[in-house]
């Protein structure tokens, strides 16, 4: 289960005096909602506000009152994105640990282009996500992500997320795309 003290290491972008919510909070109602379906910030503050005596019941939160969705955008959109990917992937490496003994495991890597994220005008290209799911707990191990409209950079970024993950001996299965001699040999180096 993601902890609180997984999430209280990930730096607070906020001067001391304006923080009313704590991050390590907001950001575990935030990962709740999602977890629940919501996918703005309107509905986050929705989660909060229907479940809140919950929250406060099973998550120690102690706020005294709840935050509006402009809070949530302030705050969220402040977070360093590399330092939560580093909190949630010591997350999943603690709980991969705990079923280390488990054998072989399948864990699929798959690419997905993130709607809405090309910009035309700006011509910028759409923002590409690889994500490296355990079928053994579902668990998400980790993600990397890219601006490139090039395919070949997936092919990459499913060798670097290989390496990173550091999991040898594990069943990686990928789309065709990546039918390669050099991102099979990525998953055996670790060996």
């Amino acid at each position: 289960m993601l902890t609180l003290a997984i999430l209280s290491s990930i730096p607070d972008h906020r001067r001391g005096q304006g923080r009313l919510f704590d991050l390590p909070h907001v950001l575990l109602c935030s990962i709740l909602a999602v977890l629940a379906g919501a996918d703005s910030y309107r509905s986050v503050y929705r989660f909060i506000d229907v479940r809140w005596d919950w929250l406060r019941q099973h998550t120690g939160l102690n706020w005294r009152r709840k935050p509006c969705y402009t809070a949530l955008y302030t705050i969220l959109r402040g977070i360093d994105a590399a330092a939560l990917e580093q909190a949630l992937r010591q997350q999943a490496a603690q709980l991969t640990a705990l079923t280390q003994d488990e054998g072989l495991c399948a864990i699929a890597l798959d690419g997905k282009t993130l709607r809405g994220s090309l910009d035309q005008a700006a011509q910028t290209p759409a923002l590409q996500w690889l994500s490296a799911f355990r079928h053994l707990d579902h668990l998400v191990l980790g993600q990397v992500s890219w601006r490139d409209g090039d395919k070949n950079n997936e092919i990459a970024a499913a060798q670097q997320l290989i390496e990173e993950l550091g999991l040898p001996g594990q069943l990686y299965t990928l789309d065709a795309l990546h039918c390669q001699k050099n991102t099979a040999d990525c998953s055996k180096k670790r060996q």
